[in-house]
């Protein structure tokens, strides 16, 4: 009877040692997984929330300023009714500093359709 209860206590402790075992390698494994996933992404040239959200800001002030040069263009050219003398003013928006000195030392890209 005594050789059961110790068989069985040795088989739990087995089983016990096992199962500490296997979540010790599932955490290693979930681990290793996470990391090479960034790894992955990391290289696959991906841009941050605020360098998007600088560039995108950037590019409605571009936008704006270009509509405010055709209409002085046309004003210029005689083919509006009145010329244009007030500027439009572009609402501020939140830009990372460095972020947008860095992006404006780029050169613009040339348009091969003109």
């Amino acid at each position: 009877m005594q050789s059961e209860n110790r068989f069985f206590d040795d088989l739990a402790k087995l089983v016990n040692g096992a199962a500490g075992t296997m979540a010790g390698v599932t955490r290693e494994f979930e681990s290793n997984a996470r990391e090479r996933a960034k790894e992955w992404i990391g290289g696959m040239d991906f841009v941050s929330r605020e360098e998007f959200d600088t560039v995108k800001a950037m590019a409605q002030a571009a936008r704006e300023e270009v509509e405010l040069l055709k209409a002085r263009i046309d004003a210029l050219e005689g083919k509006a009714g009145e010329p244009v003398t007030k500027s439009v003013k572009t609402p501020k928006a939140k830009v990372n500093e460095p972020l947008a000195r860095s992006i404006e030392g780029v050169a613009p890209v040339a348009d091969d359709n003109e």
